[in-house]
């Protein structure tokens, strides 16, 4: 009889990145646990393609006694690590619940892991965590500047990670992409934002003129990303996941406009984030020599979102109440 494969568990399976490295993997055959908390940014929508193919615990990965249960009952092969607080505007207004979910929750989550003896652990991180570039590209040795409480969260899990490798030989690798878009983003993300407000004839909010420059990676290409690394990442190593393919917001805002058909008028500056980045650019040579690259144009890519978004209009405007709250406290008049 053959011997039935031991499952990877994955945090944040319901969120944006996560659900798309789930939903993929499910597709391959792989049995998925996945640990979600159904924060504001989780929903088992996302999963709905998959539902009955994956066991799903809601759970907090700080929480030490449910993990440690999911882990004894699951014995997962590896875990992937995507459950993170992540909008830098949310943690500008409160930085604690960062620390809490990106510092404290992977803390946590190691050593649940390593009491359980977890052969693989991805830690996905973020490209924010280098700062900001003028010129060139970050590589995977750049020192960690982060500009952003957000950030600052994500280079301190990086931190803690590393630091588990080196004194425990924790079977971690760290994964840093660049900026994602794609379907099932929830709306309070630049491209999603855009699109929402197109939809309603509302303006579209630009921070200070839309010269921040960012490398737009479609979720697909990440997840896909991710799984290399999985499946043939050395660990201990650190790994960039970026497209090559940089744009300024504004760019990104005209090209979603045109292709909504909608007027340039509708943009609208705003007073600009408090400390806001002007450029990230990954190099992702490393990455490349496990085999992977990018396969989505930022042009097909855009094209096929605003269509998604036109496709699940509901599911977009179901959070406006939530959304029109927020709105109101971040975008000011320049």
């Amino acid at each position: 009889m053959k011997k039935k494969r031991a499952p990877i568990l994955v945090t944040g399976g319901c969120g944006f990145i996560g659900s798309e490295f789930v939903r993929r993997g499910v597709a391959a055959g792989q049995d998925i646990v996945v640990v979600d908390k159904l924060t504001y940014a989780g929903d088992t929508r996302r999963l709905k393609s998959v539902r009955g193919r994956v066991r799903l615990y809601r759970a907090d990965v700080g929480d030490a006694r449910k993990m440690k249960e999911i882990l004894q009952k699951e014995r997962p092969a590896g875990i992937v690590h995507f459950a993170a607080e992540t909008h830098v505007d949310r943690s500008i207004q409160a930085a604690h619940p960062f620390v809490r979910t990106n510092v404290e929750g992977t803390l946590g989550l190691m050593d649940a892991c390593r009491r359980q003896g977890i052969g693989r652990f991805l830690h996905i991180s973020t490209d924010e965590v280098y700062g900001e570039i003028a010129r060139g590209h970050f590589k995977e040795t750049s020192p960690l500047v982060p500009n952003s409480p957000y950030a600052a969260s994500k280079a301190a899990a990086d931190l803690f990670v590393k630091s588990y490798i080196r004194t425990y030989r924790f079977p971690a690798i760290i994964v840093r992409p660049s900026n994602n878009y794609g379907p099932w983003q929830y709306p309070e993300k630049l491209v999603p934002v855009v699109i929402l407000r197109a939809l309603r004839d509302q303006y579209i909010p630009v921070y200070a003129r839309g010269h921040n420059v960012r490398e737009w990676l479609h979720v697909s290409d990440c997840a896909r990303a991710v799984w290399r690394v999985f499946e043939k990442g050395r660990t201990g190593e650190v790994y960039n996941v970026g497209s090559g393919q940089e744009r300024r917001n504004i760019d990104t805002v005209r090209l979603l406009l045109r292709l909504m058909d909608k007027p340039e008028k509708m943009i609208h500056f705003v007073k600009d984030r408090p400390g806001h980045d002007i450029r990230y650019a990954l190099d992702a040579t490393k990455i490349k020599r496990l085999g992977w690259r990018p396969r989505v144009t930022v042009e097909r890519g855009m094209r096929d979102v605003v269509a998604w978004c036109l496709d699940h209009r509901p599911w977009l405007e179901g959070h406006l109440k939530e959304l029109t709250r927020y709105w109101k406290t971040v975008y000011r008049k320049a």
